[in-house]
């Protein structure tokens, strides 16, 4: 995408990105910044942003967003995904390979990357699935994927099950310089689970899903991180086990990262008392001693990154019985809200568990999380990090409306976000 010829000044900001904090105004123009400094004064044709009491920091990067689109567009378009990205502050998020037809060849991955420049509201970066039709059995052509600009694979949805098949995937991926993202599932473990196995799904006569199903793939692919020198990203971890083996791993000086969601750090498990779907995830809401040693990873930096793992669905399906309902929420609008009103940390460290340290992980940090200074690309985010609000059911901009947090207070909203120079949010409303 070209960038934008749009000339904007950016007014008493409170500037946060990887050097930290400081008070400045911010010009923009042809879709770079070209001056940081205090008083500046507008010129002709600019467009002037008044920032006062805002942060203004590098945008969001999503590592993990589930757009539907090829297949299941009834739930969300890659459109509306972006959209739905863009009002959350994120100027790029990667989607997910669980498509129909899967991500696992040049095609439906140009086809992705397309339709998400063709929005125009963030970058949209499609990741690539570790085995044709995400099946577990036989691996993607890694070589001509990254050729086309893939740098994340998963089979998310889905851990890949074969020890031999995930070390051979590793083995090419120290190659060819990509990451293999790992869902961390051993099958024979979740059957016909519904939700975590504790004390509250004995309670209501629910099949559980153990801690130890993620903790015994996250140990062996950390091994295999050992064995083969290749990086791994662990998806959506939601255990203290598997904070505390990821936290050993980086002791040892593995090149392993990590990313925990919002509904990881703020729901328990208890709320499925309720019997709504709504509150039916991959894997699942855990105990609040789990979601204590999450925030606790987030705040060492055990955990890199906060992802949503936004997985939209039609309210049909979410209105099935517990037990028939897939699993997944909303994630994207209210992210940011939720990390502030959850995590006890400084607003820098959430800010960078957004922004650009998962740009890293994406391969994208020449471009996403970028520090505010002169010459750096205009992919920007502001937000009043004070601002208190409750979702509105019907108001967000997913084609799908599964979101848990109605009626939750959530604190920090996102009033513009920058794309390219462009404005694509202004005062909390898209602009395409």
């Amino acid at each position: 995408m070209k960038p934008s010829t749009s000339k904007l000044l950016i007014t008493q900001g409170r500037l946060i990105d990887a050097g930290g904090e400081r008070s400045a105004d911010v010009r923009i123009a042809d879709g770079v910044v070209t001056e940081v400094g205090v008083g500046l004064l507008s010129g002709d044709g600019e467009q002037v942003l008044d920032a006062a009491g805002m942060v203004v920091c590098p945008g969001f990067v999503d590592l993990h967003v589930h757009l539907r689109e090829p297949g299941r567009e009834e739930a969300e378009t890659i459109e509306t995904g972006s959209r739905g990205a863009a009002l959350g502050g994120f100027t790029a998020i990667v989607a997910m390979p669980n498509t129909d037809p899967t991500q696992d060849c040049v095609g439906v991955v140009e086809f992705v990357r397309q339709q998400g420049e063709r929005a125009g509201l963030c970058e949209v970066l499609p990741s690539g699935s570790i085995t044709i039709g995400r099946k577990g059995e036989t691996l993607t052509p890694f070589a001509e994927l990254a050729a086309a600009g893939v740098r994340l694979f998963t089979d998310d949805g889905n851990g890949v099950q074969d020890p031999q098949l995930m070390r051979r995937a590793y083995e090419y991926a120290s190659d060819l310089g990509v990451t293999m993202a790992q869902h961390c599932e051993v099958e024979r473990l979740t059957e016909g689970a519904v939700m975590h196995e504790g004390s509250c799904c004995s309670h209501l006569g629910l099949p559980g899903w153990p801690s130890l199903a993620e903790e015994l793939m996250v140990h062996r692919d950390i091994e295999l991180v050992r064995l083969t020198g290749a990086p791994a990203h662990f998806l959506h971890l939601s255990t203290a086990g598997s904070v505390e083996l990821v936290r050993k791993a980086k002791a040892d000086g593995l090149a392993v990262t990590a990313e925990a969601t919002p509904h990881h750090i703020s729901l328990t498990d208890e709320l499925l008392t309720s019997y709504s779907a709504l509150y039916k995830v991959t894997p699942p809401l855990r105990t609040m001693d789990d979601i204590l040693a999450i925030r606790e990873g987030l705040r060492d930096g055990t955990i890199d990154a906060i992802a949503t793992d936004h997985a939209p669905h039609v309210s049909e399906s979410k209105e099935l019985p517990l037990d028939q309902a897939p699993p997944g929420m909303l994630g994207l609008e209210t992210a940011l809200g939720v990390s502030i009103a959850h995590l006890d940390m400084p607003l820098v460290d959430i800010v960078a568990a957004l922004s650009w340290k998962p740009a890293e992980i994406a391969g994208v940090a020449d471009r996403h999380g970028r520090p505010i200074e002169v010459g750096e690309p205009a992919n920007l985010t502001m937000f009043d990090p004070a601002q208190e609000w409750e979702v509105v059911p019907g108001q967000l901009a997913s084609k799908s409306c599964n979101t848990p947090f109605v009626g939750v207070a959530l604190t920090g909203r996102v009033k513009h976000t920058i794309f390219n120079g462009e404005v694509v949010v202004l005062d909390g409303v898209a602009q395409k």
